[in-house]
């Protein structure tokens, strides 16, 4: 059946399941990591810590949630350090054993098996929260909800890059990954990762829904939003 892509898809990813574990999941996490890289699609994140950065120097605190592997935590760390920059970096992950894999894979990083979403993490806080291929998870008032009290955790700004729903995004990344991945997990979630993507006007009511008022929406490739709220 042909995706409507007027509408957002409800359907949950297997990742979605805290439980998954394994080396499907391992896997999993080793492609998406690979995509990202070879699709440029981490430098949309870099691009909004500069944006919000605009210059500034000195020590900064973030907080990468839903970090997966983990990998953004080296980008992050290696874009920081040639910007004479020094960063505290934490990775958020919900799933034990994808924090696991994390700890494993990218050793000299702080990572931490939380729901990003509950009271306690909510108490924490930080100078930049960012969100890599995460928040199409949610739903928009879940979203909304979450980027509230995120808002309040940091002193300088979020930056969300995450995936645009568009039908050229959904079938060359079905396509690609029909022929190229050995994961099941990847040909599954990755397809109905776009379908689950925001347009720019969602993009736009969740903030709004949020209480955001000061931020930026720009389009870049792959197909991806680059969101940045500033303090």
């Amino acid at each position: 059946m042909r995706p409507d892509f007027s509408y957002r898809s409800n359907d949950l990813e297997i990742m979605d399941d805290l439980n998954c574990e394994g080396e499907v999941v391992n896997q999993t996490l080793r492609e998406i990591a690979y995509i990202n890289k070879t699709l440029g699609g981490n430098g949309v994140t870099l691009s909004g810590i500069s944006k919000l950065l605009n210059g500034k120097s000195g020590d900064f605190t973030i907080a990468d949630l839903g970090c997966g592997g983990g990998e953004m935590l080296s980008y992050v760390h290696s874009w920081g350090k040639k910007k004479q920059l020094d960063f505290q970096l934490t990775g958020f992950d919900a799933n034990p054993n994808i924090i696991g894999f994390a700890r494993e894979n990218e050793k000299g990083y702080n990572f931490l098996c939380e729901n990003v979403l509950s009271p306690s993490f909510f108490n924490k806080k930080f100078d930049i929260i960012t969100c890599t291929l995460f928040t199409h998870h949610f739903s928009s008032f879940q979203l909304a909800k979450a980027i509230s009290h995120w808002i309040g955790q940091i002193t300088t700004g979020i930056v969300i890059n995450d995936l645009h729903r568009h039908p050229l995004a959904y079938y060359s990344i079905k396509l690609l990954t029909s022929l190229f991945s050995k994961s099941a997990m990847v040909k599954y979630d990755a397809p109905l990762s776009v379908l689950r993507g925001f347009t720019k006007r969602e993009w736009e009511e969740i903030l709004q829904g949020a209480g955001v008022k000061n931020y930026r929406i720009k389009w870049r490739w792959a197909f991806r939003w680059e969101v940045v709220i500033f303090k």
